[in-house]
């Protein structure tokens, strides 16, 4: 790689690395990305992290992509596999985006656990479903799929649909074999007993536990009830989204976003089309903004509110939950009122939405918010205020800012810490800005603590729903882009060349233009965001989904260490979690 990169950052970069060799490349989200050759990554990395007077402490992602089909791109020094960094320094409030060319002869890398602990799971995650081995890494061992499966999924030569997999059987034998492969072996895992004879246990809490929140283990090595080591399982509800998102059109693959984090319904629509309308070049129109962000809204209040009951009844405070289930389902009824359906409307289009707000929808989102805030008034004196409560949660799973941002954790969990970072305030989208809303903060960073921000997140949601309401500009609920779906119809009927690029648009979907982008949004749970890579087809070369839930979880055994047993219940209530977020 020869190329000459003039930036201040890598002025810093020069000084920290000398001999730094960096290959830049233009990308559609304007994230500054460069090319680095293998045995520099670690060196890189290192220098990013703790020799800069503003480090990239934050590994905000990592994946791969697999090149070998791919007919457009960044042609040097891309080979047959491209290993993904997305980097974040919050001091700085600036990205950086750093890519490794593999050959398939030669598919391996050295692990930046060292530098960024999250890492870890990322990559075991990228080898699982692509083969790229990482040098020194912990334990490379599947994450996503079955330790007895073959192959890895996200290569382009792995089938992407199950009738290209043969017919299925299930002999007495091969049962038996993929049973025995679930046992729990401590070894494998790296754990050797310890502690008494008399008081060491290994426990599987899960996969099927209702405090887990799903299809979900942790291998807990307990000394009495005290746990000396916490091991999470994940992978079981890995329903291979983002092979998906590579065989469905631009347009066709909006419901199975809904299905990622299915409590946030149409926010999850958001990311992946506004990395779409990056890559097309699609100007949202005002009033389609403001109605998307009055939806997410008010899906982050049915989220949050679903959190704050299953929280308390976590702990042993059954009434809340039955309480904010009235409430979720009058909200659920506006949802419904306005685009058709509940819980996964997939009601947002590439361009804006899918139909203009129906007769009436504000008087009763008005109604609902004004009967709304003596309802959560009450809730505060039955959990926030309830002294068991507070004995059960506060000082219980504690982490601090430093440590939060080293494993991967964004969202309230990290603004439970002190710690003031809103994507919604510092890097505002689709007209954010034009909000005024506060960012709940707490400083204790404990299962309290993670509990109040989210209460409080609830009232600046309903505060934002109101000026939506209040303001909601007139226009189009859609861009007049020719990319648009569905595309515009206005000349359909009148002549033969609007009508075969309107039936084309359709049937196969928009063709978006080569390129790759992300999009981020501040999801119920955290920080959620698409990456893109488009090859000029009706479909996605690549989709990666960078989830929330995914590094919440892997931080388990950093909270859980020390704990009892009925501690760790109520701190995994406090991480807020589904695990279709987390396996995809």
């Amino acid at each position: 790689m020869s190329s000459a990169v003039t930036s201040p950052l890598h002025e810093e970069l020069g000084a920290a690395y000398p001999g730094l060799n960096l290959l830049p490349e233009t990308c559609a989200d304007g994230i500054d990305t460069f090319w680095v050759a293998r045995a520099q990554l670690l060196p890189l990395a290192e220098a990013l992290r703790f020799h800069l007077k503003k480090p990239f402490t934050f590994l905000y992602d990592l994946t791969a992509i697999d090149e070998t089909r791919r007919e457009f791109g960044f042609k040097q020094p891309r080979q047959d596999y491209t290993l993904v960094y997305l980097l974040r320094s919050y001091g700085r409030n600036h990205d950086i985006r750093l890519k490794v060319a593999l050959r398939e002869s030669d598919k391996q890398a050295p692990t930046v656990c060292s530098v960024w602990p999250n890492a870890n799971w990322y990559e075991r995650e990228v080898w699982d479903l692509f083969g790229i081995h990482f040098q020194g890494h912990p334990c490379l061992r599947r994450i996503m799929m079955p330790t007895t499966w073959q192959g890895h999924p996200l290569c382009k030569s792995h089938p992407a649909r199950a009738t290209e997999m043969g017919q299925y059987s299930l002999p007495d034998d091969i049962r038996d074999f993929e049973q025995e492969a679930l046992r729990f072996d401590p070894k494998a895992w790296g754990l050797e007993p310890s502690g008494r004879d008399e008081e060491f246990m290994w426990l599987n809490l899960g996969p099927n536990h209702p405090s887990v929140h799903g299809v979900f283990r942790i291998m807990l090595q307990l000394e009495g009830e005290q746990i000396v080591e916490a091991i999470p399982d994940i992978g079981y509800h890995h329903r291979g989204a983002e092979k998906m998102g590579e065989r469905q059109s631009w347009h066709s693959y909006i419901p199975y976003t809904d299905r990622i984090d299915y409590l946030g319904g149409v926010m999850n629509n958001l990311p992946y089309l506004m990395a779409v309308e990056k890559l097309a070049g699609i100007q949202v129109p005002e009033r389609a903004r403001v109605i998307r962000v009055m939806m997410c809204e008010i899906f982050r209040i049915l989220s949050h509110l679903l959190f704050y009951g299953t929280f308390a009844q976590d702990i042993g405070a059954l009434s809340p939950i039955f309480y904010m289930f009235v409430d979720r389902e009058k909200l659920f009824g506006i949802v419904e009122a306005i685009t058709g359906a509940r819980m996964h409307p997939s009601w947002f289009r590439i361009g804006g939405v899918t139909s203009d707000l129906p007769q009436g929808w504000d008087k009763l989102i008005l109604t609902w918010l004004d009967e709304m805030p003596k309802r959560l008034h009450d809730y505060d004196k039955m959990v926030m205020d309830n002294a068991l409560v507070k004995q059960r949660t506060v000082g219980v799973g504690r982490y601090d800012t430093a440590t939060a941002i080293e494993w991967g954790v964004t969202g309230p969990g990290l603004r439970a810490t002190g710690f003031d970072w809103d994507l919604r305030k510092k890097r505002p989208y689709s007209g954010y800005e034009n909000f005024d809303f506060e960012v709940p903060v707490a400083q204790g960073g404990d299962s309290y603590d993670r509990c109040k921000v989210r209460v409080e997140e609830i009232r600046q949601s309903m505060r934002i729903i109101r000026q939506c309401v209040k303001n909601m500009p007139s226009g189009p609920y859609k861009a007049e882009h020719a990319l648009t779906t569905p595309p515009v119809k206005d000349r359909t009927m009148q002549d033969i060349d609007t009508l075969i690029p309107h039936f084309l648009g359709v049937s196969w979907g928009p063709v978006i233009p080569p390129g790759e982008a992300m999009a981020e949004v501040e999801a119920t749970k955290g920080s959620n965001a698409y990456y893109l890579v488009s090859d000029g087809s009706t479909c996605s070369y690549r989709t990666h989904i960078r989830t929330p839930s995914f590094p919440h979880l892997q931080m388990i055994p950093v909270m859980a260490r020390g704990q009892m047993i009925s501690d760790l219940i109520a701190t995994l209530g406090s991480i807020d979690f589904v695990m279709a977020d987390v396996d995809r």
